[in-house]
């Protein structure tokens, strides 16, 4: 899916592998956010798992209400660079990490009981400094929606989210909140049967909390979207339990709006033709081997759907760093760049440097103006400064 035609955009502008970030695309993901927030009364918060290039955090709090993170350091990023409300969640805290979010951190979210529990004394100590701090718990519905295990934060035995039956109701004081998380991609009628599920099980605790978190994988912005009727059901339930509403999309904020660029380094064969880029799966786009998905390409289409069929991998020496196997109308030619689409969430974020693989240049382009700028690129210091 791809709103922005990159097909405009000069490549040779650009240093490779490089993302690409259309600013016109992404205001227009945050004004449909901000019209939701509206409408609804919902808070809407950035997932910076998702999505993190702060070179957007001013813009991001244009329309926005903050950051959601998922640890310590995604927290201060969000504090340093989105101004807004900072939430973090985390599967398990240190003491030493927990210590620091309470400094700063506006809602933070355990994911058990027993956390709660055992750090009762930090917790009180950073109440007194900070009376505003609120805290909540993640529940775990048990009602999955996603179709892929890795994916899904609901599956049978997961370790996030607090189930019914694990939770310790007697230690509620001072939880003023819950959170739940159980789409990835979703539309409007996923969240519909997930909001049943949790007020079937945890019905009767709602009326005791001043917010829920209906956490993130809300495909807002995505075409077809109900928006209409997720803007119902929110108002509903904020007058039926009288709590403040937050959404947290992560993939809804940057879909449609950047690309990765790469360029053909090598041609082989071994059975088929061979396309080797300066990108790789591993390193720049893993999650075309860990969900797996097929990543689109401009202008490409299936194995064997046109005239000249190439299986475009990676420089690594991973033997499995391949992105898959793309056909064009003509043959590809050494030094030619190609655009691999909406890869501006869940890519940046997880990139890597294994093999010492260069990073991507990060980019921002005005698809109305053209103007380009070349935000960050990367050098051997980065990679030397992750280890000693």
């Amino acid at each position: 899916m791809q709103f922005t035609d990159f097909s405009k955009l000069d490549l040779s502008r650009l240093p490779s592998p490089c993302f690409v970030v259309d600013e016109i695309a992404l205001e227009r993901n945050l004004i449909l956010l901000k019209q939701v927030a509206d409408a609804s009364g919902a808070k809407v918060l950035a997932a910076l798992k998702a999505f993190s290039m702060w070179h957007f955090g001013a813009k991001t709090a244009e329309y926005l209400n903050g950051t959601c993170a998922s640890g310590l350091h995604e927290a201060r990023l969000g504090q340093a660079h989105y101004p807004g409300e900072v939430h973090v969640f985390s599967a398990a805290y240190s003491a030493a990490d927990l210590t620091e979010l309470l400094t700063f951190a506006d809602h933070v979210v355990f994911n058990s009981s027993a956390q709660w529990a055992r750090f009762q004394p930090l917790i009180q100590s950073a109440l007194t400094a900070r009376p505003q701090l609120r805290f909540g718990l993640r529940i775990n519905p048990e009602h999955s929606e996603g179709g892929v295990p890795i994916y899904d934060p609901c599956a049978p035995g997961s370790r996030l989210g607090i189930p019914l039956s694990e939770l310790d109701q007697s230690q509620l004081a001072g939880i003023t909140g819950l959170h739940f998380h159980t789409l990835c991609e979703h539309g409007f009628d996923a969240l519909d049967r997930t909001l049943s599920a949790v007020e079937d099980k945890f019905g009767h605790l709602l009326a005791q909390m001043r917010w829920v978190n209906f956490g993130g994988g809300h495909h807002i912005t995505a075409p077809g979207y109900d928006v209409d009727g997720l803007i119902k059901r929110i108002r509903a339930f904020k007058d039926k339990y009288q709590v403040q509403v937050y959404l947290e999309p992560g993939e809804a904020v940057a879909i449609g709006t950047g690309v990765l660029v790469a360029e053909v380094l090598d041609l082989t064969f071994n059975q088929l033709p061979q396309a080797i880029l300066d990108t790789s799966a591993t390193c720049h786009m893993p999650d075309t081997l860990e969900m797996p998905y097929r990543a689109d390409v401009l202008g490409a289409g299936l194995a064997d759907e046109k005239a000249h069929t190439y299986r475009l991998g990676g420089m690594t020496c991973l033997a499995g760093d391949v992105i898959g196997d793309y056909s064009f109308d003509r043959p590809l030619e050494l030094g030619q760049r190609l655009i691999f689409e909406d890869m501006a969430h869940y890519t940046m974020v997880k990139t890597s440097t294994f093999n010492g693989t260069r990073l991507p240049a990060l980019a921002v382009w005005n698809s109305l103006t053209d103007r380009l700028q070349i935000v960050k690129e990367f050098s051997f210091d980065d990679f030397q400064s992750r280890l000693s």
